[in-house]
C-alpha cells in the first residue's frame, strides 16, 4: 500500500496530523493508498511559504513564465501515458479517457505559453492635455483550486497554469480519491521550472478547505463539485472578501428533432451519456426526443447501442467503454436512484443495477441502465445521477422541448440534433445554458474560448480557462500621468518649453 503525501516547497512531504484517507482501486475495491489530510496549521503554513515564493515569481518577466509552461507542455506530453496510469489506476476510468484527461489540460497549458499577450495592459496617448493614461494586469499573490475526483488532471491544469502563469502562487486541494495525479503534476512543474513553494499540493478535507476559505492571504479560490459545495464555498470565500469561481452540479440535456440523424444522434447520446461512467459534469443525461415517431426510434437504437457497451477494468484494453464508479457508496446511490426511477413510473428498458465484473466482484461497477417515459417531477430528473444512466423525456414539439430544458434548475451544457439552420439557430439564442452544442455532443469549448456553466452550476463573474482565467487570476491596475515641463496652466501646450 502507498503512503501518499502533501507537496510542499517542491518536494514530497508526510502530514502530521495522524487524519488519514482510504485512497481505494475502483476496479478491485481494495485500499491502494493512504493520504494524509492536513490540519488548518498545516494548510496556513503553506500559504505562508507559497506567499513568500510569489514575490520573486509574481516579479519574473511574464516572458520567462511562459517559458515554463512550454517545458511544462513538453512534460505533459511526454509522461501521458504515465499520468493516465494513475488516473485509471484511482479513479476507474479507461486509459483512452484518462488520456483525454490530460489532453484537455495539456490544451490550457498551451494557450497559457501566450500569456504574455493576456497580461498586456491597455494605453492611451494624450487622454489630457499630456496626460496618458495606462493600464496592467498584475498577480493576485496567493490563490487556491479546490478540484473533483472525475478530472484528475484537466480540471488541476485548468486552474494551476493560467494562475501560476499569471504570477500567482497556488494552492492546490484535490479530491482526496484521486490525489496522485495531483502530486505528479507538481513533480512535473518543478522540473519544469516552476520555483519551488509556488505550488502547493495540499490533501484533505473540509478542515482543510474552510482554512483556505478562511486564511487572510489567499486572494483568490476556484472551486469544481456539486452544486450544494460551490454554493458554500462562494458565499463563504465572497463573505471573506476573495474573489470566487465555483462550478457545480448539471442536468445536461440533449433535444433530437424528427429531421435529425438518429444513428448518428444514439451514437452521441450512448458516448456522451456513458462515457466515464457518466461520472462527468457535461454528461448528457437527458435525451429530449420530439413526437412519438421519434421517441421511439431514438429508443430502439438507444436500447440495442446501450446492450452492447463493454464494462470493465482499465487494464482489460483498449476496447472497454467505461469502468467503475469512483466508490460503493456512489454505485449503491445510483442504484437507489434507478429504483426509485422505476417506483416513480418511468419504464426501464435497459436496466444494469445486477452486473457484476467476473473476478472483480469487489469493484464498484454498475451496469448502463435506459430510461424512457422519464418526467421532469420525478426524481431520477431532479437529481444529477453521475452514473450510467441515460433518461428520456417524451416532447410532443421543439417548443415543449426547449421548455424542459430552460425551466431545469441547472444550465452548464446542452445540445440539439438537428438538420434544420432555423431550429439550431433559435435553439442557440434562446436557450438558458452557458454552453451550447448543434450536432456535437459535448459542447466543452475549446481552449482559447472559456467553460462555464448558467443557473446553478455556476456561481461567480468569469468563467473558466481562455482570457476569462486571466482576469480572474490578476488584477487591473490603472495609472493617469502628467509631466509638468511644457504644459501652462489652464492646459494650453507650450511649445517654446519644448526648444
Amino acid at each position: 500500500m502507498e503512503n501518499l503525501t502533501h507537496w510542499i516547497d517542491g518536494a514530497p512531504v508526510a502530514g502530521t496530523s495522524d487524519r488519514f484517507a482510504d485512497v481505494y482501486n475502483p476496479a478491485t475495491g481494495e485500499v491502494q493508498g493512504r493520504l494524509p489530510l492536513a490540519t488548518a496549521a498545516e494548510l496556513n503554513d503553506a500559504v505562508a511559504r507559497a506567499a513568500e515564493a510569489q514575490k520573486q515569481w509574481g516579479a519574473t518577466n511574464p516572458q520567462r513564465r511562459a517559458r515554463v509552461m512550454m517545458k511544462f507542455g513538453q512534460l505533459l506530453n511526454e509522461n501521458m501515458d504515465r499520468l493516465a496510469e494513475v488516473i485509471s489506476r484511482e479513479h476507474g476510468k479507461t486509459l483512452p479517457d484518462a488520456r483525454g484527461d490530460v489532453q484537455r489540460g495539456l490544451e490550457v497549458v498551451e494557450v497559457c505559453m501566450g500569456a504574455p499577450h493576456f497580461l498586456k495592459g491597455e494605453f492611451t496617448d494624450d487622454g489630457g492635455p499630456g496626460i496618458d493614461l495606462y493600464s496592467m494586469r498584475q498577480p493576485l499573490g496567493v490563490v487556491a483550486g479546490i478540484t473533483p475526483f472525475n478530472f484528475p488532471a484537466m480540471i488541476p491544469l485548468w486552474k494551476m497554469a493560467p494562475a501560476l502563469v499569471a504570477g500567482n502562487a497556488m494552492i492546490l486541494k484535490p479530491s482526496e480519491r484521486t490525489p496522485g495525479c495531483a502530486l505528479m503534476l507538481a513533480e512535473l512543474i518543478k522540473e519544469a521550472g516552476l520555483p519551488d513553494g509556488c505550488l502547493q499540493v495540499v490533501n484533505g478535507d473540509k478542515e482543510v478547505v474552510d482554512a483556505i476559505l478562511d486564511n487572510d492571504i489567499v486572494q483568490a479560490v476556484g472551486f469544481v463539485g456539486s452544486t450544494p459545495i460551490a454554493q458554500y464555498i462562494y458565499g463563504r470565500a465572497a463573505s471573506n472578501g476573495k474573489r470566487a469561481q465555483c462550478f457545480g452540479g448539471a442536468k445536461n440535456h440533449m433535444i433530437v428533432m424528427p429531421d435529425a440523424d438518429l444513428d448518428k444522434a444514439a451514437d452521441a447520446l450512448v458516448g456522451a451519456g456513458y462515457g466515464a461512467a457518466g461520472e462527468r459534469c457535461m454528461a448528457i443525461s437527458v435525451a429530449v426526443p420530439v413526437g412519438r415517431e421519434t421517441a421511439d426510434a431514438l429508443t430502439e437504437k438507444l436500447a440495442s447501442r446501450v446492450e452492447n457497451l463493454k464494462i470493465g477494468p482499465y487494464t482489460a484494453g483498449e476496447d472497454v467503454d467505461f469502468g467503475p464508479l469512483i466508490t460503493g457508496a456512489a454505485r449503491d446511490r445510483v442504484r437507489g436512484l434507478i429504483d426509485r426511477g422505476v417506483e416513480e413510473g418511468a419504464r426501464l428498458v435497459v436496466d444494469g443495477r445486477d452486473f457484476t465484473m467476473q473476478g472483480y466482484e469487489g469493484g464498484f461497477f454498475i451496469g448502463p441502465s435506459l430510461f424512457d417515459d422519464v418526467t421532469p417531477e420525478m426524481e431520477i430528473y431532479r437529481q444529477e445521477i453521475f452514473g450510467p444512466v441515460l433518461c428520456q423525456v417524451r416532447a410532443g414539439s421543439y417548443d415543449e422541448a426547449l421548455k424542459i430544458v430552460m425551466e431545469n434548475e441547472y444550465g452548464n451544457g446542452t445540445a440539439i440534433y438537428t438538420a434544420d439552420g432555423d431550429t439550431a439557430r433559435d435553439f442557440a439564442h434562446s436557450v438558458n445554458v452557458g454552453m451550447v452544442g448543434i450536432n456535437f455532443p459535448i459542447p466543452v469549448p475549446l481552449s482559447y474560448h472559456s467553460f462555464g456553466g448558467w443557473k446553478k452550476s455556476a456561481f461567480g463573474d468569469l468563467n473558466q480557462y481562455g482570457p476569462d482565467a486571466f482576469r480572474f487570476y490578476t488584477r487591473t491596475k490603472t495609472v493617469t500621468e502628467r509631466w509638468f515641463s511644457g504644459i501652462k496652466e489652464g492646459g494650453e501646450f507650450n511649445f517654446k518649453a519644448m526648444d
